[in-house]
């Protein structure tokens, strides 16, 4: 929170709330008993990027072998003797000059070739009733958009078990990469640019990931987690953060942080539904019921929140987002950790 240093513009609209919404969520994500089959389509293969890198990992090793014993039989074959003339040397050996030109290029056929339609199925358009998602990069967060339930969050990717999902994914700044490596492949995140990956979750569970593209001071702090639900764990994920903000109880510490945020420099930079309109740092309506904070760099608790409200960029190096404290004291910090963890 707090005013950047920088400002990234993003001229979207945040996402609205509203009964008919809620109602869409509702019948959108009706329990499913579906399951992934061995014959599902080939860009929905969870592990379609497994597979090309374990046959390419044996055909290098296949290379290694046929090299490194062609090797081994020129160094014993060849070794110096005593009494043996110096071995003549070979020049202009046309049938050999065009051996050794074109294995490595038949060699880096068979690696493109599956490697590129590995690409092109796994970015190809997934089925009509996947859940889309847009994923945005920022210096150093994600944000995380579903159209369909004009849903908007940050850093935490919820997805449903077996269900087909595509991910269009671009950056606001400077060029990121997403990579989740459970969901099988990574994918540039470029200004002005959309790419896409497609996937089915098959297992249940919590998977961290990583931003892949060096995109500067704190790209090895540019973390994400995927959380996987079943999928009436999902719809109600996503009833509750379609819901509005928890109003705090008068008279509580939350209530006092409420106050504090309204005046600080924290409106400017975050939406939080129905109270502030920012629209450059992370959305805030919910942030209570994230587990992590700074896109994955610290557990989402009381201690580290009010470490990240006092002074980001000591915790987080380059964090658009400026020290806090001043002008804020200890009492207004400990004031406004009490009402965004009220944000469930």
């Amino acid at each position: 929170m707090g005013r950047p240093r920088g400002r990234s513009e993003d001229p979207r609209p945040r996402a609205p709330t509203s009964t008919l919404a809620r109602r869409h969520c509702a019948r959108h994500f009706r329990v499913r008993r579906s399951v992934p089959s061995v014959d599902a389509p080939a860009p929905l293969r969870l592990r379609a990027t497994d597979v090309l890198f374990t046959d390419i990992f044996w055909w290098a090793t296949g290379v290694f072998l046929v090299v490194e014993t062609l090797l081994v039989v020129a160094l014993i074959r060849f070794r110096h003797r005593e009494g043996r003339a110096a071995p003549k040397p070979t020049h202009g050996h046309t049938l050999m000059e065009i051996a050794w030109t074109l294995a490595p290029a038949a060699i880096l056929v068979f690696v493109a070739v599956p490697t590129v339609r590995t690409i092109f199925a796994t970015a190809g358009e997934a089925p009509a009733d996947a859940l889309k998602v847009d994923v945005i990069g920022h210096q150093w967060w994600w944000e995380f958009r579903y159209p369909e339930l004009a849903l908007v969050t940050a850093n935490e990717l919820h997805v449903p078990f077996g269900r087909a999902v595509q991910l269009s994914i671009t950056s606001a700044d400077v060029i990121h990469a997403f990579w989740a490596p459970p969901l099988g492949g990574k994918r540039d995140a470029i200004p002005g640019h959309v790419n896409r990956i497609a996937f089915r979750a098959t297992d249940l569970g919590d998977y961290s990931g990583q931003c892949a593209e060096f995109c500067g001071a704190s790209h090895a702090n540019m973390r994400l987690r995927v959380v996987v639900d079943s999928d009436s764990g999902f719809g109600r994920w996503a009833t509750g953060q379609l819901a509005g903000p928890a109003a705090p109880t008068p008279g509580t510490p939350a209530e006092q942080g409420k106050a504090v945020y309204a005046r600080s420099a924290c409106i400017g930079c975050h939406t939080i539904q129905g109270v502030s309109p920012g629209v450059i740092g992370p959305n805030l309506t919910h942030v209570g019921s994230r587990t992590t904070l700074a896109s994955g760099l610290f557990p989402n608790d009381s201690a580290h929140l009010a470490g990240w409200i006092a002074d980001a960029p000591a915790l987080k190096p380059g964090s658009l987002m400026m020290r806090m404290k001043p002008p804020l004291s200890d009492a207004d910090i400990a004031a406004l950790v009490a009402y965004l963890e009220s944000l469930k």
